[in-house]
């Protein structure tokens, strides 16, 4: 059965209410020829591959890169913007033997799928030169060669910060020859993460400008609403976008479903699980090769799990659908990418590991289960089927949060441009300081140096009154025995992270930062990773370690969160008729004093019990509304605390998809009287230590996050509240629902 078959049987099934198809139809390419100044070797390789002319994207980065310039190319999924950057590299190492390029990707399996790509290119063009991934599963004599003469490096931030900048005195080849540097999958570094990617940066610059190389950047980027932005604060130099795609692509459907209310007075829904496993089932009957997105490991677990006993009733091989996380070992996914390949794998159940351009063939389907939490991502995923000019058929089956329940009343932003911007702080002062420490470490910086754009006088000043640093004949030195960059994990913001170790096998499983460590392993907690459970013998806060040992338990643990937030400094107000909103600089203090005990299968309580630790304090960035003294004499003190709750549940819901930040980027802190305005205040403020500019991006959106708010609470179709609009209702209190449309008609009007 072709795919508009599914889509036509699907479309005639389901009830109207709960379905909206989009239909992106088919579109011929635009090409340019190969531009004369690349050298013949390469465009004779490229005619090999069968590559006679460029898509018009192609041709256009190629040039601006042949120029000099810094290129950003933001197109869609399967577009080709691999050769947007190979093309380059390559022209430049056959015309200078010596050139260097070194590639970042965000994850070791994406590097190395890109490998054998690039390789396959080489060989064709005929350039016997050095070539290798460089992680932490690269043996020792393959590394010695990679640091002589390794023209192409292919590694990750994680593998750069702490394995190649600190050793940089054995790399001297690679930095004083260093033409290109290639940053793939721009659009993950975001938030934390990309805010010590541009430190990375700035280190590796620092580095290069050393040995007298001044590298050019060609960066990759799904579609979002600000490459250029984002790339200039990255590597903090001017950039040419290319965003106008010219790759072709066929019919392409996308259903948007929501799945029907089982609960009205609740407002619950069925599950998205099962609704996915019964959409995935529709094409894997027809034989139509399918990816099903989860958004955890354990749901891929109970997917796949589902799935298998599903195709056993069709007659269906089993071993035909696999499951595809982190803690399956690299030679376990690499089998299961050649299945998908060459076909021998009919499905697989993923998480977003294999959203990234990873290569796993022509996918025909495409189900998620659950908003991924941006358009981004969700165009990633849909676009991991139908690559080429195939048609391809994507389902979003949706879940019960407020963010998916707008979604499906606002299908538009899925259609139009992407409103999401990648948010990064490179000056977040717990972030910059680690790696003032890290290149400190690597090179001795010198009185009015900056750091990028940044002035550090004053931090360096710092770190000498703390024995850290040395100042001597204008130089700064490092002089502590420690090795900084172990230290210092790029996907937190805050430094000594909380080691996992499990005692039944002597091995450290993960690590947590030291703010959310009370909350998820407290002393008695249950611990779970990659669908296993263990207990928390002990968390010792003085070695930062938290113990556990495996355990069969039929539940999990859930700490109670007592919160207080200050505020220590107003940076921006806005006032409005009623209500003012503002960002700034807070301090949030945390006390976990009670964890509660959960059935996992009911969610029934099971019992509680203590916990013993101390207030965890934190310094980040918020945003905050104030209703004023008039507004707040209209409502008891009972009704302010169930409708500014209500609101800031929807805000915390449906920021996400503005901010491109995920979910637990951010946390809501609702006070009926603040000490600090003495008026009914929402605070919502961000979970990462020094924030990364989403408080700011708030402020700046107005009143447009109230009216989102609002569209989401009257759409809804439940009675008195549920976990898809203000939150379930209280039995026995008034409606909160009905106190919450109240409230944000007062603020913004009928």
């Amino acid at each position: 059965m072709e795919v508009a078959d599914i889509v036509t049987q699907i479309y005639q099934r389901e009830s109207s209410d709960r379905l909206t198809l989009i239909h992106f139809k088919s579109r011929d390419g635009e090409f340019s020829e190969i531009p004369a100044f690349i050298p013949e070797v390469i465009r004779v390789g490229l005619s090999k591959m069968g590559i006679n002319s460029l898509y018009s994207h192609q041709a256009e980065a190629i040039k601006l890169a042949q120029s000099g310039k810094n290129v950003v190319i933001a197109t869609a999924t399967a577009s080709g913007k691999t050769l947007c950057y190979n093309v380059p590299v390559l022209s430049k190492l056959a015309i200078k033997a010596e050139s260097r390029s070194l590639y970042l990707f965000p994850t070791k399996a994406l590097s190395s799928d890109q490998s054998t790509g690039l390789k396959q290119l080489m060989e064709e063009v005929g350039l016997k030169k050095q070539m290798h991934t460089y992680d932490g599963d690269t043996p020792p004599n393959i590394r010695q060669v990679l640091r002589k003469s390794g023209s192409i490096i292919l590694t990750n931030p994680d593998m750069l910060h702490t394995a190649i900048l600190p050793h940089h005195t054995k790399w001297t080849q690679l930095f004083e020859n260093l033409d290109y540097i290639i940053i793939d999958e721009l659009h993950q570094y975001r938030g934390v993460f990309g805010s010590h990617l541009a430190n990375v940066i700035r280190r590796l610059k620092r580095i290069a400008n050393f040995y007298g190389s001044h590298p050019q950047f060609i960066m990759s980027s799904a579609t979002i609403n600000n490459p250029a932005d984002l790339a200039s604060k990255i590597i903090e130099e001017d950039v040419e976008v290319v965003d106008k795609d010219g790759s072709p692509h066929g019919d392409n459907y996308l259903f948007i479903y929501n799945p029907p209310v089982v609960d009205a007075q609740m407002g619950f829904r069925k599950s998205v699980t099962f609704e996915a496993v019964r959409f995935a089932l529709d094409c894997l009957k027809d034989e139509i090769q399918t990816i099903v997105f989860a958004r955890s490991r354990v749901s891929v677990e109970q997917i796949l799990s589902l799935l298998k006993d599903g195709v056993k009733r069709l007659n269906i091989s089993q071993d035909k659908i696999r499951g595809y996380r982190g803690g399956y070992l690299p030679l376990e996914r690499r089998e299961i990418e050649k299945g998908l390949r060459d076909g021998s794998v009919l499905g697989v159940v993923s998480t977003n590991a294999l959203e990234l351009g990873i290569d796993i063939g022509q996918l025909e389907a495409a189900v998620i289960a659950g908003y991924p939490g941006s358009i981004a991502s969700l165009r990633q995923q849909i676009g991991r089927a139908g690559r080429k000019q195939q048609s391809s058929l994507g389902i979003l089956v949706l879940s019960n949060n407020p963010l998916d329940q707008y979604i499906f009343s606002h299908p538009k932003f899925l259609i139009e441009s992407s409103p999401e911007s990648g948010l990064i702080n490179p000056d977040n002062l717990y972030v910059m300081i680690s790696h003032i420490k890290c290149a400190a470490f690597e090179l001795p910086f010198v009185d009015g140096e900056r750091f990028g754009t940044a002035e550090i006088t004053p931090i360096l000043d710092h770190l000498r009154e703390n024995g850290i640093i040395n100042h001597s004949n204008g130089r700064w030195f490092w002089m502590t025995d420690k090795y900084p960059a172990d230290e210092i994990s790029l996907r937190n913001a805050s430094e000594g992270n909380v080691t996992i170790h499990d005692v039944s096998s002597g091995r450290t499983i993960g690590e947590i930062d030291m703010f959310s460590a009370p909350m998820l392993v407290h002393d008695q907690a249950i611990y779970i990773h990659e669908g296993v459970t263990y207990h928390v013998d002990k968390l010792d806060f003085n070695e930062r370690k938290a113990f556990i040992r495996r355990v069969k338990v039929d539940y999990f643990t859930d700490a109670n969160l007592q919160v207080s937030v200050s505020v220590l400094r107003e940076n921006s107000e806005s006032e409005f008729d009623v209500f003012k909103v503002g960002s700034g600089e807070v301090s949030v203090t945390a006390l976990t004093s009670v964890f509660k005990k959960v059935k996992m299968s009911t969610h029934e309580n099971l019992g509680w019990g203590e916990i013993h630790l101390p207030e965890m304090p934190m310094d980040t960035t918020s945003w905050w509304l104030n209703l004023d003294a008039n507004l707040e004499m209209k409502y008891t003190q009972s009704e302010l605390g169930l409708g500014l709750q209500g609101i800031g549940n929807l805000l915390i819901g449906i920021l996400p998809i503005n901010l491109m930040c995920d979910p637990k980027d951010l946390a809501l802190h609702v006070m009926v009287k603040s000490p600090h305005f003495r008026l009914p205040t929402i605070f919502v403020y961000e979970t990462n230590a020094g924030g990364v500019g989403l408080s700011e991006n708030i402020f700046d959106m107005g009143k447009q996050v109230l009216f989102m708010a609002r569209d989401i609470v009257k759409s809804c179709k439940c009675k008195d509240g549920c976990p898809a609009c203000v939150g379930p209702p209280s039995i026995g209190a008034p409606s909160s629902k009905a106190i919450t449309i109240k409230i944000l008609n007062d603020l913004i009007g009928d």
